[in-house]
C-alpha cells in the first residue's frame, strides 16, 4: 500500500502545476500516476478518464479522488483531493485580485492568450494519446485496429457535433453497444 503521505505530495504536485481548466490538467496526472510513479497502467489511467466523464464534478478532483481510493482507499481520496484543491484556491484567490487590479496591461492580455495555446496542445496531446490507445491497443498496425472502437469514435463524433446530443447519453450508448457486442463474441 502506498503511504498517504506520497499521495498527498504527488497530488499537492499536481494540484499546484494544474493549469489550463480540466482537460488541460489530464496530461499532468496521467504524466504523475502513469509515468513518473507507476501507480497505474495507461489502461487503467484511460478507465478513469472515461469514468470522470461520467460523473459530474470537476476533472481534478474526481481524479484525485478516484486514484486516492484506488491506492489507499477513504484515506487515500482524502489525501488526494484536499492536496489538489489547496494549491489552485490558493492561486486562484491571487490571481483574481492581480487580474481585476492589473488586466489593462498588454502583457498580462497576451500571458492569458498564451496560456490559452498551452492549454489546448496539453489536451490534443492527451487525446491523441488516447485515440491512439482506444484504436491500436496492440501497437500501429493494420492489423492491430480495433474497427468498432474506431466506428464509434466517428459517430459519436459526427452525433455530439449533428445533432448536439448530450456527450452523457452518447458515452452511455457506446457503452451499451460495446457491452452488448463483448457478449455476442464470447
Amino acid at each position: 500500500m502506498i503511504s498517504i503521505w506520497a499521495i498527498f505530495l504527488n497530488f499537492l504536485k499536481i494540484g499546484a502545476f494544474a493549469f489550463g481548466g480540466a482537460y488541460a490538467v489530464i496530461p499532468l496526472i496521467e504524466e504523475q500516476m502513469v509515468t513518473n510513479t507507476g501507480w497505474m497502467t495507461f489502461t487503467e489511467f484511460s478507465d478513469l478518464v472515461a469514468i470522470d466523464e461520467l460523473t459530474p464534478g470537476p476533472i481534478l478532483v474526481n481524479s484525485s479522488t478516484f486514484i486516492g481510493m484506488k491506492l489507499a482507499g477513504i484515506q487515500g481520496a482524502l489525501a488526494a483531493t484536499l492536496a489538489c484543491i489547496v494549491p489552485g484556491m490558493i492561486v486562484s484567490l491571487l490571481l483574481v485580485w492581480l487580474y481585476t487590479r492589473y488586466k489593462e496591461i498588454p502583457m498580462i492580455t497576451e500571458m492569458i492568450r498564451t496560456l490559452k495555446c498551452m492549454s489546448v496542445a496539453l489536451i490534443f496531446s492527451v487525446l491523441l494519446k488516447m485515440f491512439m490507445s482506444a484504436v491500436f491497443p496492440k501497437g500501429i498496425g493494420l492489423t492491430n485496429m480495433n474497427i468498432l472502437t474506431l466506428v464509434m469514435v466517428v459517430l459519436s463524433f459526427y452525433i455530439l457535433k449533428r445533432y448536439k446530443t448530450n456527450p452523457l447519453l452518447v458515452m452511455l450508448m457506446c457503452g451499451a453497444i460495446n457491452l452488448v457486442i463483448s457478449l455476442i463474441i464470447k
